[in-house]
């Protein structure tokens, strides 16, 4: 969230608009972007129906694995990124600025 933050230049000058989701409730989720100063949204996926149909859910752990989508205009899943890649936000900024050519 800290590298999407100092990096949100990159999405707002591509007409791209940024907000994370989390299993955690709305409460920790703001307390959350409050202590990051976060200028997007954090939403709350308490029950992980939106990771489950992303297929991102980790069962065992209840909560999201880490990931990063791109998704059109057109609502369309442009660009994935899982894991340590979805923290760096390189490929998602390059996937946003492409979707605007």
């Amino acid at each position: 969230m800290k590298a999407y933050q100092a990096g949100i230049a990159n999405f707002t000058d591509s007409d791209s608009v940024v907000f994370g989701v989390s299993t955690d409730d709305i409460e920790k989720n703001t307390q959350f972007a409050k202590s990051l100063s976060l200028e997007f949204a954090l939403l709350s996926d308490a029950t992980g129906d939106v990771s489950k149909k992303y297929g991102i859910y980790n069962a065992a752990a209840k909560i999201s694995n880490r990931t990063t989508f791109v998704i059109d205009k057109n609502g369309k899943v442009a660009h994935v990124e899982s894991g340590g890649g979805a923290i760096d936000i390189a490929g998602a900024a390059l996937a946003c600025s492409r979707l605007n050519k």
